[in-house]
């Protein structure tokens, strides 16, 4: 094993630098993970530009890790070897102990590290993790293709899965980037009648591509004025953080339509209380899922073939690969690889 590895720290907020570690010892419980991908996910950026100046060492960021174990920690389970594919998402392994946990929502849990914001992640060629948050990855799938699906590809899956509708119902997307090209996949392979709604003439074929029976475009209509004369849909995932855009499109669900919110605004949705309760709509959020949910995702998305669309860069230029994720000049997830130069 080695005794070194270089990682990209967040020196001061906004700012990644390239740096040269010793190589940590796992404590009970924990792993050390060889990483060999990690994606860029739009969640990186608070954990970047609010880093911590004080904290030391600084920060390392990245929650879509894929790598091999390295290392056990000692009580680590015995379903987990030296050499074993693992990745880790956002949340960071669960405690076990607290009362979300004592009822199985592990997601839920008041005492799990949050990956790249309250532990190191995955922007490093190792990482410790929490064996409670272990995901294993299956055979088919490159760690590059795997690592968006531990955040992008889950958040997606679970929320569709939550969602209320069934084969054949209308479902729409909103929001076509690095969560939603997800969604248009998973849900046309659910059986869905898939409405992309996005913003501009340019990615509408490739929303067709990924799944779409159907792309409005908000610069060109009213889309809750054409999802209301397709008879309303069963259910809008939200992918955009636009309160007033995600407020305007309420009206377009159908009765007993949901709507599944996967990011937070820091403005409040406007609700009309009677739009609720005359046709029995609801609104819910969905997080990301446990571990295991993780590994559900990983495996239909092999059985059905859906696949991120990335785009690879080394370790060393993670910042500039950072910067383009943050631009929206990516088709649609950046991925680190850990591959050393020369």
């Amino acid at each position: 094993m080695k005794t070194t590895y270089r990682a990209m720290q967040v020196t001061r907020p906004g700012f990644l630098e390239l740096v040269e570690r010793p190589a940590p010892l796992p404590g009970i419980g924990e792993v050390l993970i060889e990483v060999e991908a990690c994606g860029i996910c739009g969640a990186d950026a608070s954990d970047i530009e609010r880093a911590d100046p004080a904290l030391q060492p600084p920060r390392v960021p990245g929650h879509e890790v894929v790598g091999r174990i390295a290392a056990l920690g000692e009580h680590t389970p015995s379903i987990w070897k030296v050499g074993q594919r693992v990745g880790v998402g956002r949340m960071g392994g669960h405690c076990n102990e607290c009362v979300q946990c004592r009822q199985g929502r592990f997601q839920l849990c008041l005492n799990q590290p949050i990956t790249g914001a309250s532990r190191d992640g995955g922007y490093a060629e190792m990482m410790l993790a929490r064996a409670t948050g272990l995901v294993s990855i299956p055979d088919e799938l490159d760690a590059e293709e795997a690592a968006p699906i531990l955040c992008a590809g889950i958040a997606t899956f679970n929320a569709l899965k939550k969602c209320g509708a069934q084969a054949g119902d209308t479902v729409a997307v909103l929001g076509i980037g690095g969560l939603g090209h997800m969604a248009l996949q998973y849900a046309r392979r659910m059986g869905f009648k898939v409405i992309a709604i996005g913003r501009g003439s340019d990615i509408a074929q490739d929303a067709l591509k990924l799944g779409a029976h159907l792309y409005i475009d908000t610069n060109e209509e009213d889309a809750t004025a054409r999802l209301k004369s397709l008879g309303g849909a069963q259910a809008i995932v939200t992918m955009i953080d636009h309160a007033e855009t995600v407020s305007g499109l309420l009206a377009g669900l159908a009765p007993e339509g949901r709507l599944v919110v996967l990011n937070p605004s820091k403005q409040p949705l406007q609700v009309p209380a009677g739009l609720l309760v005359g046709g029995q709509r609801s609104i819910l959020g969905s997080i990301t899922g446990t571990p295991y949910e993780n590994e559900k995702t990983l495996n239909f998305s092999v059985l059905a073939d859906v696949r991120p669309w990335i785009e690879t860069m080394p370790l060393e230029k993670a910042y500039d690969a950072y910067q383009r994720m943050k631009s929206g000049d990516v088709k649609f997830r950046m991925v680190l690889t850990m591959n050393r130069p020369g």
